[in-house]
């Protein structure tokens, strides 16, 4: 017998993808609509069938190497790697393979380099990666055991925590919040200035819906003192900038970059990250806009080899990650040629706008605390119905 979980998902931007757009604006929309999962997941309610507690998990074999990309009959592709590589067994004290699921996004773009190096046998551990179109299917697999490790938008970490009877642990934040203001008026320069005006945005309900809410309450300000028209998806916002010059638009990346390219007078007036820790900062609570988290099966870190094994993961994913800044130009190849997003040159103009990071420890649980509190008093829902308690964070 099966149970229903039914997952609001919505992360403050479980979203920032892709930026940069070239060419046919037709083309650029097409593109970004099939490389933005995240955002996809985060703005809808998801059914998932998840096993009783005391079903069998799946074996831990993996499907064989599919690089297919976008345009595969499969949503899922699968990096394995080179099972005769030497070495793998150095820092996890014997060979344990970790199985790692994350979004085709900017999650998965963090996680680029690393991936070469196992699929290269370079890895110094032993991982099997899987991305996916949609979060709904790593948060099933890591409730049936499928997975031991995935990067899943922030709220939903908190929600799996609660699924899972306290299973999982947050191991590091991977991306930041990228929500932006578009509009061609240079008069507005921040959230006040929005008085008065029509603000176009997706997803009433969800957690962009409640960032912007917050932030207006920051300012003594509601949805009031404004006029907020809700389309059912971002490439409608973008259609309304490109047909309406005056028109003022909330959207995540790369549907912020598809609109420009669309629109020339458009310009990015406000980063709401940087808003929202403005608000942090003078409030001193707030936490961070947080996109995307990466958590672990609890019982990997009670056993000394698989923490190790996931604790060499950690470094390894950190180093990943800062590959993004210090090589964008090789980072954008292998961002291609995983089919995470079509052509490196557009994967390199997104990778500067989409806040790869790999912040863990003391940090962690101050930003994210704070980020998931701020959703919580806007809808328990929205986290699982409670705060996640202090064992959620891992430190090691």
């Amino acid at each position: 017998m099966k149970k229903t979980m039914t997952i609001f998902m919505a992360a403050a931007m479980a979203a920032a993808l892709l930026a940069g757009c070239s060419g046919n604006s037709d083309t650029a929309q097409t593109t970004a609509v099939e490389t933005t999962a995240e955002t996809t997941a985060a703005e809808s309610a998801t059914n998932i069938e998840v096993p009783d507690e005391d079903a069998p998990t799946a074996a831990a074999d993996a499907p064989s190497v599919s690089l297919e990309g976008p345009g595969a009959s499969s949503d899922e592709t699968t990096v394995s790697p080179d099972a005769s590589a030497p070495g793998t067994e150095e820092a996890a004290g014997e060979s344990v393979t970790l199985r790692i699921g994350s979004l085709k996004g900017p999650t998965s773009m963090g996680l680029v380099s690393l991936m070469d190096k196992a699929e290269n046998g370079e890895a110094a551990g032993n991982y099997e990666f899987t991305m996916v179109t949609d979060a709904s299917e790593l948060v099933a697999k890591m409730v049936a055991g499928d997975l031991d490790i995935a990067l899943v938008p922030a709220n939903m970490a908190s929600i799996l925590y609660q699924k899972t009877n306290q299973g999982i642990n947050v191991l590091n934040i991977n991306t930041l919040g990228v929500l932006y203001i578009v509009a061609a008026d240079d008069s507005i320069t921040g959230i006040p200035d929005l008085a008065g005006k029509t603000v176009y945005m997706t997803g009433k309900g969800t957690t962009p819906d409640y960032v912007f809410q917050y932030l207006l309450s920051a300012y003594g300000m509601s949805a009031d003192d404004l006029t907020i028209e809700y389309k059912s998806e971002a490439t409608e916002v973008a259609a309304v900038l490109k047909e309406q010059a005056d028109a003022i638009g909330l959207l995540p990346q790369p549907f912020v970059t598809v609109a420009m390219a669309q629109n020339e007078n458009l310009k990015i007036v406000l980063d709401l990250t940087a808003e929202w820790d403005k608000v942090a900062e003078n409030s001193g609570e707030g936490g961070s806009l947080v996109t995307g988290v990466t958590v672990a099966r609890s019982e990997l870190l009670a056993d000394e080899t698989t923490a190790a094994a996931v604790r060499l993961f950690m470094d390894e994913h950190a180093q990943s990650a800062a590959f993004t800044s210090e090589d964008a130009a090789a980072a954008a190849e292998l961002v291609a040629k995983y089919g995470i997003i079509e052509k490196a040159p557009v994967a390199q103009k997104a990778l500067p706008y989409c806040s790869i990071v790999c912040i863990e420890g003391d940090e962690l649980k101050e930003m994210l605390s704070g980020y998931l509190n701020v959703l919580y008093n806007q809808d328990p829902t929205s986290v699982g119905g409670q705060l996640p308690d202090d064992a959620f964070y891992y430190k090691r």
